[in-house]
C-alpha cells in the first residue's frame, strides 16, 4: 500500500487512581476524515485503558488496512514490537514460571486485531505536545471523569477474587 492509503491512528488510556473509574481515547485519521471514539469504565487500570484504547481503533476498521498507531504506552508498544504478547501466549500468558501475564484477555483481542492489519506501532512522548496524542489524552481523561459508567468486567471479576482471598 502506499503511504496515502495508510491510516494513521493514535491512542490513549487513562485511569484515576489506577486502579479507578479509567477511560480511553483514539483518533483515527484517513484520506482527510477524522473519527473519535472514546469510553469510560468504572474501576480499571491505566495499562488496561491505553491497551483497550489501541484495540478500539483497531477495530473500528472496516477491513484490512495499512496502520501506523502512536501511543504513548511503552506497555503496548513493547508489548507487540518487541514480541512480548506472542510469547505470553505462547506460554499460556505466563511471563515467566511464576508470574501470570496482566491483562492476557486484551493481549489476545489486540493481538488479533493486529494480525488482521499490517500495523506499525509508534512511541510519543506523552504531555509533549503531540496534538493528537494530546487530543486522546482529553478523550481519555474526560471520559473517566464523566463518563466512567461501563464495566471492565475481566478486571472487576479478578480484583473481587482477590479481595476474597
Amino acid at each position: 500500500m502506499s503511504t496515502d492509503e495508510t491510516v494513521h491512528a493514535y491512542s490513549d488510556g487513562s485511569a484515576i487512581g489506577n486502579p479507578g473509574p479509567g477511560g480511553y481515547g483514539a483518533l483515527l485519521i484517513w484520506n482527510g476524515q477524522e473519527k473519535e471514539l472514546s469510553a469510560g469504565f468504572r474501576n480499571t487500570t491505566n495499562n488496561r485503558m491505553e491497551l483497550l484504547g489501541a484495540i478500539i481503533a483497531l477495530e473500528a476498521l472496516k477491513r484490512p488496512s495499512s496502520v501506523l498507531l502512536s501511543t504513548d504506552s511503552q506497555y503496548v508498544v513493547n508489548g507487540i514490537e518487541k514480541g512480548w504478547a506472542k510469547k505470553w501466549r505462547a506460554n499460556g500468558w505466563r511471563r515467566n514460571k511464576k508470574e501470570m501475564a496482566l491483562n492476557p484477555d486484551l493481549w489476545e483481542r489486540l493481538l488479533k486485531v493486529v494480525e488482521r492489519h499490517g500495523v506499525t506501532f509508534e512511541w510519543v512522548r506523552g504531555h509533549s505536545g503531540h496534538p493528537e496524542n494530546e487530543r486522546c489524552d482529553v478523550l481519555a481523561n474526560t471520559a473517566a471523569r464523566t463518563n466512567a459508567v461501563l464495566v471492565d468486567e475481566p478486571f472487576e471479576k479478578v480484583q473481587s477474587q482477590a479481595s476474597k482471598a
